[in-house]
């Protein structure tokens, strides 16, 4: 090995000076709802004047709280089994079929992607209220299906292509059906990309905000309660509220490290 190979030229520092800057600015806005989230004061402000657990108290004793966060689960979670099953037969279809129009589909499957989220919550109040399902929370979860599609379709499309079809081709060879070869070999290879596109879907469906202000009616969403906290009273529940949210992030995204990782194939 040359002398110095191994050392990271001026170029590569600038890099990773840039990235330590942009790391920071994103991780910025922690830094100050933390402490905010523990203060004693009755405002928002920073830095705080004491640490108190009360505004975490506030929200666990608000019965509004809890219902919009129940209703923001509930809805994530039909969003993210409906986004992940539709989207991974959207990506099989995408990948493995055979018929005319499949790049067709495929734009139309990642469209909403390419749409503001405003004026597709604004098409898709005007068709909902023609269908009498606007204020309703299954409304709210198929906006929000639509919405997360396109990642399940992407991430899984991209590893399914990553899976040789021949070993689809010998399972049947050997006797299995094609839901069979499908279910016990392309599957448990695909588990690291289905998880990481159900994450997804669920964080997309709980974290939004602009479809819960057009769709939900009285049935107020975790996020649309935080924006209506912040306009009309604001106290440090909503900087509770929001570390809360960090926090279940986090603990998705490790769940979905800890059982997305790897691939293998069931016996």
């Amino acid at each position: 090995m040359a002398l110095g190979a191994g050392r990271p030229t001026p170029q590569r520092r600038a890099v990773y000076a840039a990235a330590a800057l942009v790391f920071a600015f994103l991780m910025l806005p922690l830094v100050v709802i933390l402490p905010v989230s523990f203060t004693s004061a009755d405002y928002l402000g920073f830095p705080p004047p004491g640490f108190s657990l009360r505004w975490y108290r506030a929200y666990f004793d608000d019965p509004a709280w809890i219902a919009a966060t129940l209703r923001s689960l509930a809805i994530a979670g039909a969003v993210t089994v409906l986004a992940t099953l539709l989207g991974t037969l959207l990506a099989f279809s995408i990948v493995r079929g055979r018929y005319p129009g499949r790049a067709v589909a495929s734009q139309i499957a990642t469209a909403p992607l390419a749409v503001p989220t405003i004026v597709y919550s604004v098409a898709v109040y005007g068709l909902f209220s023609a269908l009498k399902i606007a204020g309703q929370w299954q409304g709210i979860a198929l906006a929000h299906t639509v919405h997360a599609l396109p990642f399940v379709v992407l991430i899984m499309g991209a590893a399914l292509r990553t899976v040789d079809p021949a070993q689809e081709q010998a399972a049947m060879g050997l006797g299995a059906s094609r839901l069979g070869a499908i279910l016990r070999i392309t599957l448990p290879q695909l588990r690291p990309a289905l998880i990481s596109s159900a994450f997804l879907a669920f964080i997309s469906s709980f974290d939004e905000v602009v479809l819960a202000m057009f769709l939900g009616g009285a049935n107020v969403t975790l996020p649309k309660k935080m924006f209506d906290n912040i306009q009309m009273e604001i106290e440090p529940t909503v900087a509770a509220v929001a570390m809360l949210q960090i926090a279940l992030a986090a603990i998705v995204l490790a769940l979905a490290a800890r059982f997305g990782s790897g691939a293998r194939v069931m016996n």
